[in-house]
């Protein structure tokens, strides 16, 4: 009995002691979140501009409130964007709407689509998040090389992230058209790399690799790992990469890549934001940034989920680039990687991106909506509505002249504010004489 007493008041007395803790930790995470840094005024008018254009419908009041972690907020919080993320349409795990559900369960609120050398999986995207209130910015990462001027310079991959507005490139064609060259030539370095495999006794089949990366997939160094994987020649897709895949690797082959600069230069032309994509992973970044910046590089991945900026940052303010960052996700299960909406961004980098952006994405949409409403043809009609025509369908039956389009679009495109301008409403009343007289088979 005595025992038991002693046992019973020694477990009270833990448990007082772990209460006293409880109560003591509370105090100093309310007496820490007052010494948090306020935003300034600048960022609470960032915060609220951003808001406006992640939320076009939504009516924000540019003096938000500030969250619980400091930073501006918006009439929700803080208003999370996803860079760069991937899906099966390239060499990702899950697919577009796949990953869509995921950027919401982790509360993204803007995600880019950034599949290597496709835009295939935009407008499955763009469905998807409708459901959620996610807004897409329609992106690609595309492989290029860098080609030295110098004997001293060693030629290295390159890959550049473009961003574009929710109309998409104003040029497409020409876009597809250096994509498609690419996509050709992954088939042609993955034939190669199954071929140096094999002298390294690991012979692989073709339709292995051809399966794992999907129909219509243009196959990856990843699918090639997989298949190594599922082979039982390697234990895991890093130890693919770190032995055999890795660049000048004994399984390493090149493939059909542009120029940076040009694809550089081809991003510009087609109305895109061209960002250069972990530059920690180049051997020579500021020989790359500096010839890049030469050729109309707007901004460069410098935020990232593990906090390092070291050097980058400098680089990036030295040649006058946009700060930005991202996960680079892709659903490897099991593998070590950031997870969607796991990179912080500062959210005066956030704005200062979409300053950069939206007068480019602007002159590209009116490009396409002029080339409409000169020539009104299914054809224009399509590239207007390639990334959005599923909202066409299923929200707006009445779409019966040009104007309608128009409305549409831009209501799920622009803010109130973007809206009114006067290049936009020539372009109405242009467009306000078009029938559409055959919707269904436009839409």
């Amino acid at each position: 009995m005595v025992l038991h007493d002693a046992a019973a008041a020694a477990d009270a007395a833990e448990a007082d002691a772990g209460r006293g803790e409880e109560k003591k930790r509370r105090r100093r995470k309310r007496k820490g979140r007052g010494r948090r840094k306020k935003a300034t005024a600048e960022e609470i008018l960032a915060s609220g501009f951003v808001r406006r254009w992640a939320f076009p419908d939504a009516s924000v009041n540019d003096h938000d409130g500030d969250g619980d972690d400091g930073k501006p907020t918006g009439a929700a919080g803080r208003v999370v964007f996803e860079f760069h993320s991937h899906s099966t349409c390239s060499d990702g795990f899950l697919s577009p709407t796949a990953l869509v559900e995921r950027a919401h369960s982790k509360g993204v609120d803007v995600l880019a689509l950034t599949d290597h050398d496709t835009m295939a999986g935009v407008a499955e995207a763009v469905e998807a998040a409708n459901k959620f209130g996610i807004r897409i910015i329609p992106g690609v990462e595309i492989s290029a090389v860098y080609s030295p001027r110098e004997e001293s310079e060693t030629e290295e991959p390159v890959h550049i992230l473009a961003y574009y507005g929710s109309c998409g490139p104003s040029q497409f064609e020409d876009l597809e058209n250096l994509l498609a060259n690419i996509r050709y030539g992954r088939y042609l370095r993955a034939e190669e790399m199954l071929v140096k495999l094999s002298k390294l006794k690991m012979p692989l089949k073709w339709e292995h690799v051809a399966k794992i990366a999907g129909d219509g997939v243009a196959p990856g160094r990843v699918h090639v790992a997989r298949a190594m994987v599922e082979s039982g020649f390697v234990e895991n897709l890093k130890q693919a990469f770190s032995r055999y895949l890795y660049d000048g690797g004994p399984a390493y082959a090149k493939g059909s890549e542009p120029f940076a600069e040009d694809v550089v230069r081809l991003i510009c032309q087609t109305g895109g934001v061209a960002t250069l994509a972990h530059p920690w992973a180049l051997k020579n970044p500021v020989v790359v940034i500096r010839s890049l910046k030469a050729s109309g590089l707007h901004a460069m991945e410098v935020y990232r989920s593990d906090g390092k900026l070291s050097g980058f940052g400098d680089l990036a303010d030295r040649y006058e680039l946009v700060k930005i960052g991202g996960s680079d996700y892709h659903g490897r299960s099991g593998q070590d990687e950031s997870d969607l909406g796991s990179v912080a961004l500062p959210v005066l980098a956030v704005y200062e991106f979409l300053k950069l952006a939206q007068p480019i994405w602007h002159i590209a949409m009116r490009d396409m909506l002029s080339m409409f409403a000169d020539e009104p043809s299914d054809i224009n009609l399509q590239k207007i509505i390639r990334f959005g025509k599923f909202n066409l369908t299923k929200e707006y039956s009445g779409v019966s002249c040009g104007k309608d389009v128009l409305d549409l679009c831009l209501s799920s495109w622009l803010n109130n504010e973007e809206r009114e301008n006067s290049e936009l409403e020539a372009i109405k009343v242009q467009l306000s004489d078009i029938v559409l007289c055959d919707r269904k088979k436009c839409l």
